[in-house]
């Protein structure tokens, strides 16, 4: 057997591979990552983290300019864009220090460099790092994802990635994001209120397409009141890149852009894993297919979080990384409800949601109730200054089963989380309708759309 042999390999230290690894060593396996980048992957060094960095900041300008109302006056803001970069910075280097602390903690090897699956060892699973063999009887893949380009424009230049829009060193002029999704609709939402001239590109017919209907209506107001330009139902025709500046034309119109950033998805991030060789197998469209406990088709080697289907968030990844560990340390586990998994957008307005939209909800054929309440209606919007969100729950007749949960609106990414816990303990809308919420909260508006559904609203 090749030497040092581990219990368990993770490959990739973001947000799947760290909390995998952790847990590992947890239930006494002689643990290492190995990590060819960063420790904390693409989620902490340049993607999630940084943008909720950035975000947090254009959200506290908005909070400022929006002080008279609240009886307080505020001159002279101004953005200092070098200091918000700085404290994304700060933020990143706090997060994955922290990481790097646990791993100590848990006596976790960090081995840099390039993994891939090599032979099988004697009682074991092959990895090749360099010129290094290891062997562990489990390895768990979490190489995560990467950016996937449009036909109309391949990345280079000015021509960025989500990742490079956050990480810009000066605040552009003018930007042109492309593809309205969760990604697109923070870059969007954020760098519009930090000051630069926006427009937002989506080729389905709204923004943040995959959320309800409802809550996509919503936050397209708001973006059109933050000075975005929404083209939905607009694909790009053509694109031209300058040392300088970038030409786009859509719908029969031309504009020139500092930065054209393609927010469009992702696409696992398989290559140099070796996954072909070692006979692991993938689906048509390059995701490694893996059963409830998260087992490839080869024994020993599991696969998690963007590797494989599901929905492409952190969260998911981590909770992926638990099941695999403690599937390969002989626990029992249980397959994730990939459509109960909370979802969160972080541009204004915010937006958290879970389950099925109404209207895949009546597409799968249930008698489908459904529970609105603006947040003005209850007491905590108009004392917060937030009466233009909105909950909406979305439920069937014949079991009073919760079947989704949309928020829009201040705190949402927070709010949802009640919804959530909710049905993963079997409630139903009538239970959250005679649940007791503090007063005057936002809460009390997920009280009272509960109460929509279940035919008997207080205030509205």
């Amino acid at each position: 057997m090749a030497e040092p042999a581990y219990d368990a390999i993770v490959i990739g230290a973001g947000p799947g591979g760290y909390v995998a690894a952790i847990r590992a060593a947890q239930l006494g396996m002689r643990t290492a990552v190995i990590e060819r980048d960063k420790v904390g992957g693409r989620c902490l060094n340049y993607a999630c983290i940084p943008a909720k960095a950035v975000l947090r900041s254009a959200d506290l300008l908005s909070e400022i300019r929006e002080s008279a109302e609240y009886g307080l006056t505020v001159a002279g803001v101004e953005v200092d864009y070098p200091a918000v970069q700085g404290r994304r910075d700060r933020v990143v280097s706090t997060l994955t220090g922290g990481v790097r602390t646990l791993f100590t903690k848990n006596k976790i090897d960090v081995i840099e460099g390039a993994a891939s699956l090599s032979a099988p060892a004697d009682g074991g699973v092959g990895v090749r790092v360099g010129d290094t063999d290891l062997a562990a009887t489990t390895v768990v893949l979490a190489t995560g994802s990467v950016a996937r380009a449009i036909p109309a424009a391949q990345f280079g230049g000015r021509i960025i990635g989500t990742e490079q829009a956050w990480a810009l060193p000066t605040l552009p002029a003018k930007l042109a994001v492309v593809g309205a999704g969760a990604s697109g609709a923070e870059i969007a939402s954020g760098f519009a209120r930090l000051g630069s001239e926006v427009v937002l590109l989506e080729a389905l017919d709204r923004v943040l397409p995959s959320e309800d209907h409802d809550i996509s209506r919503l936050v397209e107001r708001g973006f059109r009141a933050q000075g975005i330009s929404v083209h939905t139902g607009t694909p790009i025709e053509q694109v031209v890149a300058g040392d300088n500046s970038v030409s786009l034309t859509y719908a029969d119109s031309t504009t020139d852009v500092d930065y054209l950033v393609i927010a469009t998805g992702r696409v696992p991030d398989t290559e140099g894993l070796g996954l072909a060789e070692a006979g692991v197998s993938v689906d048509e469209a390059g995701f490694v297919v893996v059963d409830g406990a998260l087992r490839t088709s080869v024994a020993g080697v599991y696969a998690i979080g963007d590797l494989v289907r599901g929905p492409a968030l952190a969260h998911k990844a981590s909770d992926e990384g638990i099941i695999a560990v403690e599937d390969a340390a002989g626990r029992a586990t249980h397959p994730i409800a990939y459509p109960d998994i909370p979802r969160a957008t972080f541009c204004t307005p915010n937006v958290g949601s879970f389950g099925l939209t109404e209207a895949q909800a009546r597409e799968q054929g249930y008698d489908v109730v459904v529970g609105k309440v603006p947040y003005g209606a209850v007491g905590g919007g108009t004392v917060y200054g937030d009466r233009t969100g909105l909950v909406k729950i979305v439920g069937e007749t014949g079991y009073g089963e919760l079947l989704g949960g949309h928020i829009v609106g201040s705190r949402a990414t927070e709010l949802i989380q009640e919804l959530v816990n909710v049905r993963a303990l079997e409630g139903g809308y009538a239970e959250v309708a005679h649940m007791i919420h503090g007063h005057p909260t936002l809460s009390e508006a997920v009280m009272e759309a509960a109460r929509a559904a279940d035919g008997w609203l207080i205030h509205g």
